[in-house]
């Protein structure tokens, strides 16, 4: 009698239980599933995940639950949303990212969350406003030396073009001066591997890299490339002022707080944070002012204004200049808010209230600025191409205008950016002074696929270019 009692009040607690947990479940976020488990609705998403976010948020609301490939994604749209994912101390960016990286760089979770912190601190002191006059001579020499190698003349795809330029001139202030290769087939070889380890980086961020034979070849290249040089790296000495570049500080702070080797491990990260962004941002930046022709004239005329109208003398940039040209620094934040990352996440550490729902611990709480960015309540006529809508920003106190949100925001805010707008704006005003450019194609749509970092072109668009008399 004593069993069935209790047999009796174990059922009626899991019943409870279960019945609990249902009308708790009833206060989370509309979810989309699917029929297959674990896979949910993986392959519906991986189609093209930009629109499907559009599609949900639009049949859903404003908050909505994806399950797909094993992970629970709660994406946020609205301003209540937003602000959580900002500012709440219950989400997580390094739990968010630890596995990503670990596919993407073989960097283990316990170093990764070990090292992130005093990185991140480094890498803001070393690349903040305060210390980019240490880079603007030092692009500036690179990319005069790389738009020499160009010609009087020409016509190339841009995206191609670009690369040609930023590859090397970003590594080698970066990692060493002289370090991108010189050899035609080594530099081929470098094109390559980089560019397939960037396209595949997405899905090697998420996918066991057995499944991905060509992305993980180029993977151990580059790898393989780190290892050989770290060392001539580590020991090279600045000519000019002995500073150390900013790998070297990553390498010291690797020695400093761990016996690991994982020089050519963080060298690889370093890489793609690099290039991945900034080279596509700057594609798309040329793209839009030559295809806005009164734009460009404007950009052409302020250029003249500063440096003459002759292209023929090799010019100095100084932050004096750019002031000069705040056009050209709202076009490029307008490109990027235009053709911004698909989705940026964090990961949820305890309960969040949002909408009156209820996010769980262990959701991955996603933002994407590619849709904020688009919603006319934050930026009218969010389609066009509208430069001079930044004059609102205060951009001479590093401040954006509200919503955007390409950079992440809080505690871990990009901290590169500072140092890639100089970069295109450098590049901008340097091309555009030595060389007349004009598109011979219409600037193609972005990629509908592209989640991770800024959006791709989706096909060729060729420029011709012609040395300024």
């Amino acid at each position: 009698m004593e069993f069935i009692s209790a047999t009796v009040i174990i059922i009626l607690g899991c019943v409870a239980r279960l019945l609990f947990l249902r009308r708790r479940n009833l206060r989370g976020p509309p979810c989309i599933g699917g029929w297959i488990p674990w896979i949910g609705a993986g392959f519906e998403f991986g189609k093209a995940p930009l629109e499907f976010i559009e599609k949900a948020r639009i049949k859903y609301g404003p908050i909505f639950t994806v399950c797909a490939v094993g992970t629970r994604m709660t994406f946020v749209t609205e301003e209540e949303g937003i602000n959580v994912f900002l500012k709440s101390k219950e989400v997580n960016f390094e739990l968010a990212v630890q596995e990503p990286i670990y596919r993407t760089a073989s960097i283990p979770k316990n170093i990764f969350l070990k090292l992130h912190e005093k990185l991140y601190v480094m890498l803001k002191g070393k690349l903040g406003t305060f210390s980019l006059y240490q880079f603007t001579g030092q692009l500036t020499e690179e990319l005069h030396g790389q738009l020499k190698d160009l010609g009087t003349h020409g016509t190339r795809d841009l995206n191609s073009l670009v690369r040609q330029i930023l590859y090397p001139a970003t590594v080698n202030v970066l990692f060493k001066k002289g370090w991108f290769p010189t050899d035609e087939r080594r530099i081929r070889e470098f094109h390559q591997h980089f560019q397939a380890y960037d396209e595949g980086f997405q899905y090697g961020s998420q996918l066991p890299e057995c499944l991905l034979r060509k992305w993980s070849k180029s993977k151990k290249w580059l790898l393989a490339l780190f290892e050989k040089n770290i060392p001539d790296i580590k020991t090279h000495k600045s000519a000019k002022d002995n500073s150390l570049t900013v790998m070297q500080a990553m390498l010291d702070v690797l020695e400093m707080e761990t016996n690991e080797q994982k020089g050519p491990n963080y060298g690889l990260l370093l890489l793609w944070a690099s290039l991945s962004n900034s080279v596509p941002v700057t594609f798309w930046t040329l793209g839009f002012v030559l295809s806005h022709p009164s734009i460009h004239r404007t950009i052409m005329e302020g250029i003249s204004s500063v440096f003459g109208t002759a292209g023929k003398e090799k010019i100095e940039v100084s932050e004096d200049d750019l002031k000069k040209l705040p056009l050209i620094k709202w076009c490029i934040l307008e490109t990027i808010r235009l053709r911004a990352p698909g989705v940026i996440t964090r990961k949820v550490t305890k309960p969040i209230e949002i909408l009156n729902y209820t996010v769980p611990p262990g959701d991955l709480l996603m933002l994407s600025p590619f849709w904020v960015h688009r919603n006319p309540k934050y930026f009218p006529e969010p389609e066009l191409f509208k430069p001079e809508r930044w004059k609102k920003a205060t951009l001479e106190k590093r401040a954006f205008l509200d919503c955007f949100v390409a950079f992440g925001s809080g505690k871990y805010q990009c901290p590169g950016r500072w140092l890639a707008l100089l970069k295109i704006q450098i590049c901008i005003i340097l091309m555009f002074y030595y060389y007349d450019c004009n598109l011979l194609d219409p600037l193609p749509k972005q990629s509908s696929l592209h989640l991770v970092g800024v959006q791709q072109p989706k096909g060729q668009c060729r420029i011709e270019f012609k040395q300024r008399k």
